[in-house]
């Protein structure tokens, strides 16, 4: 009998604990330190696997799949430049000139929080706030002119990492080419009792997320972007494309049109009304009728660890960490849904036995 089968319960999990912790710091660490190689090799996988399904099309129409593949990344590439040459330097203008205009947003927002207060004073309700209003004013003139200068320095470092850029589209295209081995030489790796349902787990999640999350997110993105141009809204492709970017992300949707609507709200309450209450019927339309049919509560995760998940996938990559946060959680789930099995089969077959 093993030695740990010997020690009490207590001393066991004692043991377990710390090499777990141990384990997840080196693992931080390696992360950390090969962040880059290991953001374009996920980068250019989910870009792979995206391609993939109209490269699968084109292949189920006739066409040979290397035809299907060069067809499908002349496509691409062809949209990639025209969004780099006319939407992406309309979306940097805008985003300077929102920290621009910032700080006569702010002040507007102060004066009429101010004017409220002085109309309930003027109605003798028990409402003062002109002094809390400079505070808050002045705290949020410093936060949100320091966020947008750090967006604004992201998006012109992504786009001036050209050599990363290239790197990805060349893995990205080798990928799609070898997928199938690429992934037959990783899951190698692994015991083939756990290999295949981890594979199709890991395969059924992603696909599932980001079919089902890239369709609500154009559709969020382009509905929300025509909105706020009726409506007049100051930056409105800018703060139409964030949504639908945002809405990439669980909860991401609901805080992004909170945001916008408090960014509007200071130069014209009204204005921000409205925005809250057309974005809201849109997100509550697009996430009632489609998202349901779309997404179908796939991940099987208690929101409480989709929020965990989602915390630290941000803190762990930014960006890419918030896009596959749910589906590796879920997949992680299912792993250890799978360990389970394993070992209440084995303990089932042990009594059997007689070990017991």
């Amino acid at each position: 009998m093993k030695l740990t089968n010997k020690l009490p319960r207590w001393l066991s999990i004692g043991f377990i604990y710390p090499v777990l912790f141990l384990n997840g710091w080196l693992f931080v660490l390696a992360f950390e330190y090969f962040k880059s190689p290991i953001t374009i090799f996920i980068t250019a996988n989910l870009l792979a696997f995206v391609l993939d399904y109209p490269v699968n099309f084109l292949k189920r129409c006739g066409m040979r799949r290397n035809f299907a593949i060069l067809l499908v990344f002349l496509i691409t590439f062809l949209l990639l430049t025209v969004l780099a040459i006319i939407i992406v330097p309309i979306l940097i203008k805008q985003l300077t000139d929102l920290a621009e205009y910032l700080p006569s947003w702010i002040e507007s927002g102060r004066q009429q929080l101010t004017h409220l207060s002085e109309w309930a004073i003027a109605w003798k309700l028990p409402i003062n706030i002109s002094g809390l209003a400079t505070q808050i004013a002045d705290r949020l003139s410093q936060q949100l002119q320091t966020l947008v200068g750090e967006v604004v320095h992201w998006v012109v470092g992504t786009v001036g990492s050209v050599l990363n850029v290239v790197l990805t589209l060349v893995l990205t295209f080798y990928l799609v080419l070898h997928s199938e081995k690429v992934w037959d030489g990783i899951f190698q790796w692994i015991p083939s009792s756990y290999s295949n349902r981890l594979r199709e787990a890991l395969r059924q999640n992603f696909h599932n997320y980001f079919v089902g999350q890239a369709t609500i997110a154009s559709l969020m993105g382009i509905l929300m972007t025509v909105a706020f141009l009726i409506l007049q809204v100051p930056f409105g492709l800018l703060f139409g494309l964030g949504v639908g970017i945002m809405a990439l992300v669980p909860f991401g949707c609901a805080l992004s049109i909170a945001i916008v609507s408090f960014l509007t709200g200071l130069k014209s309450i009204w204005l921000g009304v409205r925005v809250l209450i057309v974005a809201t019927i849109i997100e509550q339309v697009i996430e009632n009728g489609f998202a349901p049919r779309l997404l179908g509560g796939f991940t099987g995760l208690n929101p409480v660890w989709v929020l965990f998940s989602l915390i630290v996938g941000a803190h762990l990559a930014g960006l890419l960490g918030l896009v596959v946060a749910v589906p590796l959680a879920s997949c992680f789930k299912s792993l250890v849904s799978i360990l389970l099995e394993k070992r209440n089969g084995t303990a089932d077959m042990r009594m059997e036995n007689g070990e017991f």
